[in-house]
């Protein structure tokens, strides 16, 4: 064992390295720290460091503050046998980030508000430009772009000409239909509308009142008599012309 570690080992040999120790480095330790720091060179456990620090206190030598479960040690203020008071330890701040901070001035205040106000309005033009900006690059994205333009160009154009030249062909043909012609037409369309309208109500009605009595379903009456509608062959009544 070394003679650091036999004086350690005595009965105050822990209390004298501890106060000590915390003279030189004056700053605040907890036991823990303390322990881990004079273990290695001193050998010193961990209660026999509770203890002394404990002992210290009680007599003055260190002092020592509670925050919450855990206690800080550090030497007093004042040297032993000069009377001189040591430079303050850094004793740990427990303040909140606000009571750390020094008061500010009304004018102070008074700027910090006026660059609140001017930094949001700047940034609420910001957030409009983007939208706008936004609004612009999503229109871009939905638009055919140079070559798809060409090509639809090129397709409308040949179009054009196709219609066009039916167009001619109309203006030149010589059996062009007469407005009297096209009235007659019109009116017999008309005439075989209603004809057809009022002939399938007519065998509506007639089914209707045969079915009455029929024991079996409408769909094997049609089989069995042979009747075709309309419908089984997608034929619909024409429009008017």
């Amino acid at each position: 064992m070394s003679k650091g570690r036999e004086a350690a080992a005595g009965g105050g040999g822990a209390a004298a390295v501890l106060l000590r120790y915390l003279r030189e480095q004056n700053r605040p330790y907890s036991a823990q720290d303390a322990f881990g720091n004079l273990q290695r060179e001193h050998g010193l456990g961990k209660a026999a460091v509770v203890k002394a620090l404990e002992q210290l206190a009680q007599q003055g030598q260190v002092r020592e503050k509670a925050y919450g479960k855990q206690k800080i040690y550090f030497a007093d203020q004042v040297s032993p046998g000069r009377g001189r008071p040591l430079p303050a330890p850094a004793l740990p701040d427990h303040r909140s980030p606000q009571e750390q901070l020094p008061a500010a001035s009304d004018a102070e205040l008074r700027g910090l508000d006026e660059e609140i106000t001017a930094r949001s309005a700047q940034l609420q033009a910001l957030q409009q430009s983007c939208r706008q900006m936004e609004a612009e690059l999503k229109d871009l994205n939905s638009s055919m772009t140079t070559s798809e333009m060409a090509k639809e160009i090129e397709a409308l154009r040949k179009d054009c000409a196709s219609y066009t030249e039916k167009l001619e062909r109309i203006k030149s043909a010589t059996n062009h239909v007469s407005p009297e012609e096209k009235e007659k037409v019109c009116q017999e369309q008309q005439l075989y509308r209603r004809e057809w309208r009022r002939r399938k109500r007519m065998a509506t009605e007639l089914l209707d009142a045969i079915l009455e009595g029929y024991p079996k379903s409408k769909k094997q009456f049609f089989e069995e008599v042979g009747i075709e509608t309309d419908e089984e062959h997608g034929v619909v009544l024409p429009a008017a012309l």
